[in-house]
């Protein structure tokens, strides 16, 4: 890659990065600014201009935290703590990581038998697909306390009620990437496999699970996305003491807006991470399938 293509690629993200931080800034002042000008005017206080802006971007429970606010509190809580102490971002994304690999991977198991179901079987196709896209019509939030509800009930706790939750959001995308990935080889290659009296076995291994890999790569970034979002809101109900979701809870008790944004950026390069690691493993069985790199 050339150093005027690199240039090409950066600069419109470079863009809308400033963009975002410049709106950031501005949103900062604007939502700070009615508490900090009552708190000069109890204290009889003059300020500049300057002086006053400064202040908004300063406070110590703000409403919306400035971006250099959230970025010293990403940095202590990451670097300058120990992996092991409760207000380490590493530990609390630590905790819901493990949630979300466990249902990641139950939801794609799910979603790949699913979709090979479907494909397979004609009674499935017309009565299991409707409900699994009535399934997602229902907010997780409604969803998730009934599934810890349940679950303790029968002394059930810990990771599955989360993991359960996880797999919950993960499965579709999946399922549904999948049906279309085993259902994209054209007839004449059905043909052709019959004509070379294969088995229904033999085309699906040599035929129709090839050209569904790139559909269940794609499929898996989003579930691995839905994955984490779901194990974030799986642990708002369970009255967890560790995680990002106890993270977010705990903040918005204690008017805690710095270390709920610092959460939330937490929760978003984990998911980049995430989301990059299976856009690795595509490229590596791609490579593996003899796919030529674009």
């Amino acid at each position: 890659m050339t150093t005027d293509s690199l240039k090409t690629r950066a600069l419109p993200v470079l863009t809308v990065v400033a963009a975002i931080i410049a709106a950031w800034y501005l949103a900062a002042v604007l939502m700070n600014a009615p508490f900090q000008r009552d708190l000069d005017r109890r204290g009889d206080v003059t300020s500049t201009t300057m002086e006053f802006i400064g202040k908004t971007l300063s406070q110590p429970k703000p409403i919306v935290p400035a971006p250099h606010q959230v970025v010293v509190n990403v940095f202590e809580n990451t670097f300058l703590r120990k992996v092991t102490s409760n207000r380490s971002l590493v530990y609390h994304s630590w905790v819901t990581l493990s949630s979300t690999l466990a249902g990641f991977g139950m939801g794609t198991v799910l979603g790949i038998l699913i979709a090979v179901g479907i494909v397979h079987v004609k009674a499935l196709d017309r009565s299991l697909m409707p409900w699994i896209i009535a399934s997602q019509t229902v907010p997780i939030l409604a969803i998730a306390p009934m599934v810890v509800v349940v679950l303790s009930a029968i002394n059930v706790s810990g990771l599955i009620p989360k993991a359960l939750i996880s797999t919950y959001l993960s499965f579709f995308p999946v399922a549904v990437g999948m049906v279309k990935g085993l259902r994209s080889p054209e007839l004449m290659h059905l043909d052709l496999m019959r004509t070379y009296s294969a088995s229904p076995w033999q085309t699906f291994w040599k035929l129709r699970m090839p050209a569904a890999m790139p559909f269940l790569f794609t499929s898996m970034k989003v579930a691995v996305a839905a994955s984490l979002v779901g194990a974030i809101v799986a642990e708002l109900p369970t009255g967890a003491v560790a995680g990002i979701g106890s993270k977010l809870l705990a903040g918005s008790y204690y008017s805690q807006t710095i270390d709920m944004w610092a959460a939330l950026i937490a929760g978003s390069v984990l998911a980049a991470l995430l989301v990059t690691i299976v856009g690795i493993g595509s490229r590596l069985v791609d490579r593996r399938m003899g796919v030529k790199p674009a």
